[in-house]
């Protein structure tokens, strides 16, 4: 029974990676974001790129146009960074003011040289309000609760989630989004891949981690892991197919930027900075080309991400904590029937004792206890000497020891 069990919680792990992958090859196929054959793979890219929109859209001719401020909203000027939202959501957008800087600040160290100089950042109240606040012929994913047009330093933010029940962070967006645009600046606009591009937001940005993490252990021992260049042509447009890729794009980054690699990851900005291509750029940076630093990252995460983690999914961990309860359970009754059995040995014994009472009284046969009290000698003549004995049931008479002194008793006290 465990081991089934086991094996139905891997089976809901690693199912719904392998039910997307055949039908995301299909799509690809339908927008033309496969390599066909006889058609030029430079074309196929530049194509699906156009076609995928992304939470940081390039216009590709520079005809994004920076929005004015929307009528009725406020506007916070903070030197390099504006803010700008409507008043019924002030305190929403104070703590991403007061997040600005320190955000800035790590993304400067990340990518070893200054960033943002100036970024405009509109705070939306719905997602549909976000939509309309967007440049013209900008298009992004349904799915985003933000976007950035790292060319123009435009950051849109919504408060509200695209779906209800879905989680939503806004201060993990807003930082998610402007670690767009300081990519961009860090690599004056040089064009890079959308996978390196997005895994350096999601990183970045901070985000949970055990999401991602249950993500590639199922698509590892799936072996649906995608490749590099897979990404790079045909990034998942849908929400939900775009999980793994988002995962993946974001560990291979953490790859290359660990601790032991910062020198070389800012090495290989500043050599996209220069114009170079991403593979050249790679293997200057880390002495490899990138087929080889996919392998050695392919391995690293096989290494990682086993059959554990899958064991801590949603389900796992529901199967987990109902095990504790009934452990606790079982040892919360044993310890109840431990004081059960005391308590039924304590009255037995008061049952006994009250027997005992009872045929005490009953048996008049039994002795009288009876106290004698005498006044000591000194005491005054209206007040007689002893009192009459007094009859008490359930002690043993008690005689008040007497010694006779010239021909008198006297009270020993």
């Amino acid at each position: 029974m465990r081991l089934s069990g086991l094996l139905l919680v891997w089976l809901a792990a690693v199912w719904p990676q392998a039910a997307w992958s055949a039908p995301a090859e299909e799509a690809a196929v339908r927008t033309g974001t496969t390599e066909l054959q006889g058609a030029a793979p430079e074309a196929s890219v530049v194509e699906s790129r156009k076609e995928a929109p992304s939470d940081a859209p390039r216009s590709h001719a520079g005809s994004f146009r920076l929005p004015g401020v929307p009528a009725g909203f406020n506007t916070y000027d903070g030197g390099w960074i504006k803010f700008v939202y409507h008043p019924s959501i002030r305190e929403r957008v104070q703590p991403l003011i007061a997040d600005a800087a320190a955000t800035r600040t790590a993304l400067t160290e990340w990518v070893g040289q200054p960033v943002l100089s100036e970024v405009r950042v509109v705070v939306a109240r719905t997602p549909g309000e976000m939509a309309t606040l967007a440049p013209p012929n900008a298009p992004y994913p349904d799915y985003a609760a933000g976007v950035a047009y790292p060319e123009i330093g435009l950051v849109l933010l919504t408060i509200k989630p695209v779906h209800p029940t879905s989680q939503h962070d806004l201060a993990e967006v807003f930082r998610h989004e402007l670690a767009h645009v300081a990519l961009e600046d860090a690599v004056s606009g040089r064009p890079i891949p959308r996978w390196f591009n997005e895994g350096f937001a999601v990183l970045a940005s901070g985000e949970t981690s055990f999401p991602r993490m249950r993500t590639l252990a199922s698509a590892t021992i799936a072996d649906n892991l995608l490749s590099l260049s897979q990404l790079d042509r045909s990034f998942p447009m849908q929400e939900w197919e775009a999980e793994l890729a988002y995962a993946e794009a974001a560990d291979v980054v953490r790859f290359l930027i660990r601790r032991e690699e910062k020198h070389r990851f800012r090495g290989l900005i500043s050599r996209l900075r220069d114009g170079e291509t991403m593979d050249g750029a790679l293997l200057n940076s880390y002495g490899a080309e990138t087929a080889t630093l996919e392998s050695e990252w392919r391995d690293d995460v096989a290494k990682r991400y086993t059959f554990w983690p899958v064991l801590f999914s949603g389900s796992a961990i529901w199967v987990a904590t109902l095990g504790l309860f009934a452990v606790g359970w079982r040892r919360k009754r044993r310890k109840a029937a431990v004081t059960l059995a005391r308590w039924e040995k304590e009255e037995a014994a008061e049952d006994a004792t009250r027997r005992q009472i009872a045929a005490l009284r009953a048996d008049p046969s039994a002795p009288t206890p009876r106290v004698h009290i005498v006044l000591a000698h000194n005491q005054t003549d209206d007040v007689p000497s002893a009192l009459p004995p007094v009859a008490l049931h359930r002690l043993p008479e008690i005689e008040v020891p007497k010694v006779e002194h010239d021909g008198q008793w006297h009270t020993l006290h």
